[in-house]
């Protein structure tokens, strides 16, 4: 079925796995106009392994504003536009909320085509209660406003979701630890990938067991609720 006109398609796409990508997710990719890329070189190189080629348009968080005005105007000219970021689903922790934003406000039509998030995929693999969880995005760089991101959850009661890079991880581990004491807590890394793994224990163990554990790659941090008043 062809790609409607003036539609923006927000399409998630593997976030290792590229075996993992929907039938749906490359059918839409090879009918849209255009192709808005968080990174357009990793996107090139993912259309490439489909036989897929379109022109890209470069949206990440820095050029967002530029990049979102260019974007409206080709919907608005009557093209579609697919929405990609590097991995996973347009929207969480990656561009894409300014530009449904501004779309919705155009009045273009918007649809979605689900895939693959990380955090769901760790959630369910920590062993941690999955009935009910918030997701936090990516901590603070620095350490003192770090541990006030973590005390505003310190009397939550669902499990807890957070992002982290491999250069932050064991400080933010320990600054974890710090609020939430040694609380159940499990830690993902190269989620769908060869050397998927994920680490589970205490954080007091977990800050012990990652030194020894060469860090490259996104983690997802997930950490127990408190215990309920």
């Amino acid at each position: 079925m062809a790609a409607q006109s003036a539609m923006l398609y927000l399409v998630a796409t593997p976030i290792g796995n590229l075996g993992d990508i929907s039938l749906r997710a490359i059918e839409t990719l090879r009918q849209v106009d255009w192709v808005a890329s968080e990174d357009t070189r990793k996107t090139g190189m993912m259309l490439k392994h489909f036989q897929i080629s379109k022109p890209q348009v470069a949206f990440y968080a820095h050029n967002e504003d530029t990049a979102c005005a260019r974007i409206i105007g080709l919907l608005k000219s009557g093209l579609s536009v697919a929405l990609v970021t590097n991995a996973g689903t347009p929207g969480i922790s990656d561009p894409g909320f300014s530009l449904v934003r501004s779309a919705l406000a155009e009045n273009i039509p918007i649809t979605m085509i689900p895939g693959a998030t990380a955090l769901v995929m760790a959630l369910v693999l920590s062993g941690l209660p999955t009935h009910s969880f918030t997701f936090r995005g990516f901590p603070p760089h620095t350490t003192g406003a770090r541990r006030h991101f973590y005390e505003a959850d310190l009397a939550h009661p669902y499990t807890l979701i957070y992002y982290e890079s491999p250069y932050r991880l064991l400080a933010s581990l320990q600054d974890a630890l710090l609020v939430f004491g040694p609380r159940r807590a499990a830690v993902a890394n190269d989620l769908t990938k060869l050397f998927e793994r994920v680490y589970r224990g205490t954080l007091a163990e977990l800050v012990e067991q990652l030194p020894a554990t060469p860090l490259k790659g996104e983690y997802v941090i997930v950490i127990a609720g408190g215990e309920k008043s």
